[in-house]
């Protein structure tokens, strides 16, 4: 049961994937994202720092492949920590932003090759995870949050 009275019932408990200190040492310590995807394969974050890389240097496609990896690998994870499909995933825990980032990365590569119906559902995805999560993004400087 939640600590929180306000919170509705009718909706799951918030979904955290389990800390990395040895990946977050890594980012910290300023490897590169494709090292880091070597390394990390199965977690979403490398794969969301090389979609945003892409993108920002204007390879779509390669941006879209990137973050459709690191949306998939985010999805395997939460399933492992009980998501049931829905419900929230919040930005403010620092292992769900690789999942996250991913997804915002494949909405806006989405967009840019024109897969609209696509990048319409991701921006509800991404809400429904955390509706504060894309000012978020754009607030912490993340390249493909908007």
């Amino acid at each position: 049961m939640s600590a929180d009275p306000h919170r509705n019932l009718l909706e799951p408990e918030p979904t955290l994937l389990p800390e990395q200190p040895e990946l977050d040492a890594r980012v910290e310590a300023g490897d590169e994202a494709e090292d880091l995807a070597r390394q990390f394969p199965a977690t979403s974050l490398p794969w969301a720092l090389l979609a945003e890389d892409a993108l920002a240097d204007g390879r779509v496609v390669e941006g879209y492949a990137y973050a459709r990896v690191g949306y998939h690998r985010g999805l395997d994870a939460l399933r492992r920590a009980g998501w049931r499909g829905a419900g929230p995933v919040p930005f403010r825990h620092e292992p769900n932003r690789g999942f996250l980032r991913s997804l915002a990365a494949l909405g806006a590569a989405a967009a840019q090759i024109g897969e609209i119906d696509e990048a319409e559902r991701i921006t509800v995805f991404l809400r429904d995870s955390d509706p504060t999560a894309v000012d978020a993004m754009r607030d912490a400087g993340f390249g493909a949050a908007g």
